[in-house]
């Protein structure tokens, strides 16, 4: 029988601590010490001296939580957060909102050269001396980028989650959200509904889906269009399905896959966790018919709207499979993978070395995920060659990253 261990210790949340804050951590939070063990603050930044409440842990802990309540010295990238809605007890979905938009990219910069070096001993200044997260078009406030939201509803109220909690803060406007969604925010609820999906398609109107949805009803299609320098498309894909949420998002991990990977006519390509089809149909249209793409996605759903997305192309093959246990085949020349925030694993990274391709991208959404994953690549002969770090998430501490890797002797890093 499983129960939850009893915590040692005495229970310390609400208490107070003068502290002060050391560097920027993984996780939208920055770094304190408290009588030899480390605070992980919220709501500051490095450099500041604040007065914080401890939200977790107990005098036994091996590291406490926090918010800081009040700030005694205040960094010169402080600035007022633009929504009321952001602070200590309140919504948990952004993190950096009282921080300048050119120093929240410095910190996710701070945070992805961190993780590379401390769990895949990479050093950025010898692998991409110019790193840095950079904005994406569009949007320069940081704010009304997000074109998807999901929300909670509790007594027909609808709201987002405070920061590790389930307790629902109501809300009348989201100002990282499209602002079309303001009004279903303002709305009120039959008592059935626990949930609300919001979507921005780039053609059409806003879509509403209630959840949880009625036994037996599709979640409706929305279409998307993808402007790069390659070209112009449209992508089918769910209202619930995975899309990328800035609007610029897409199109620039797009042309900077592309670019890296340069397929070549006649090629063999993998688009492994390939969704409705994104990557997987430029790179058909770069190997030509001479080549072939294979597109391995778990979400059987999504391999349906990429079937779609294909155009009847004869030279794509479309795999329904967890990527883990999907056949392959045997060698391949590029291979791309976008996976969920986990990340890739030992497992697939080695079957990926095994196809010995001349160049993997990798699209990451989690920095220590991604860094655990070129740890695996490097034990099997492949380093990064390029990486670069992109703000598609304003306001919020994630980072998306899209590194390229050669087997070792053929990368020419810059």
């Amino acid at each position: 029988m499983n129960r939850r261990k009893a915590r040692k210790g005495r229970p310390m949340e609400g208490e107070r601590l003068e502290l002060a804050v050391e560097g920027v951590a993984h996780g939208g939070h920055c770094v304190a010490r408290h009588e030899g063990r480390v605070v992980f603050v919220r709501h500051t930044l490095p450099g500041e001296r604040v007065v914080a409440r401890i939200t977790e842990g107990t005098s036994e802990s091996k590291f406490l939580r926090a918010d800081a309540v009040e700030v005694l010295d205040a960094s010169p990238d402080r600035v007022p957060a633009p929504c009321p809605f952001s602070g200590p007890g309140m919504c948990g979905g952004c993190d950096w909102q009282h921080v300048a938009l050119p120093a929240q990219r410095a910190l996710k910069t701070q945070v992805v050269r961190e993780q590379l070096q401390r769990i895949a001993k990479i050093d950025l200044h010898e692998v991409a001396p110019d790193f840095t997260v950079e904005e994406l078009p569009g949007h320069p406030d940081g704010l009304r980028w997000r074109t998807r939201l999901e929300l909670a509803v509790d007594d027909g109220v609808a709201g987002l989650r405070e920061h590790r909690s389930h307790r629902l803060v109501e809300i009348d406007d989201c100002v990282v959200s499209d602002e079309g969604f303001t009004a279903a925010l303002r709305d009120r609820f039959d008592s059935s509904v626990a949930g609300l999906d919001l979507v921005r398609p780039s053609v059409g109107d806003i879509v509403g889906i209630e959840l949880p949805q009625p036994k037996g009803e599709k979640t409706p299609a929305v279409r998307e269009i993808v402007d790069t320098a390659h070209g112009s498309a449209e992508f089918d894909v769910s209202a619930r399905g995975f899309w990328q949420v800035h609007p610029a998002a897409a199109s620039t991990f797009l042309d900077v896959v592309l670019d890296a990977t340069d397929p070549q006519e006649g090629e063999r390509a993998v688009d492994l966790y390939c969704g409705v089809g994104l990557f997987t149909r430029a790179l058909a249209d770069l190997v030509g018919p001479s080549g072939s793409v294979l597109g391995v996605e778990a979400d059987a759903e999504a391999i349906e709207y990429a079937r779609t997305n294909m155009g009847g192309a004869r030279h794509v093959d479309l795999l329904a499979s967890d990527v883990a246990k999907a056949n392959l085949g045997t060698g391949a020349d590029v291979v791309v993978l976008d996976p969920p925030r986990a990340g890739a694993g030992r497992d697939v990274v080695a079957t990926i070395a095994d196809l010995a391709p001349r160049v993997v991208t990798y699209v990451a959404c989690d920095p220590a995920a991604l860094a655990r994953d070129l740890g695996y690549f490097a034990e099997r002969g492949y380093q990064v060659d390029a990486l670069r770090g992109f703000d598609a998430f304003p306001m919020t501490q994630h980072v998306e990253c899209i590194a390229v890797l050669r087997p070792r002797g053929e990368a020419n890093a810059s």
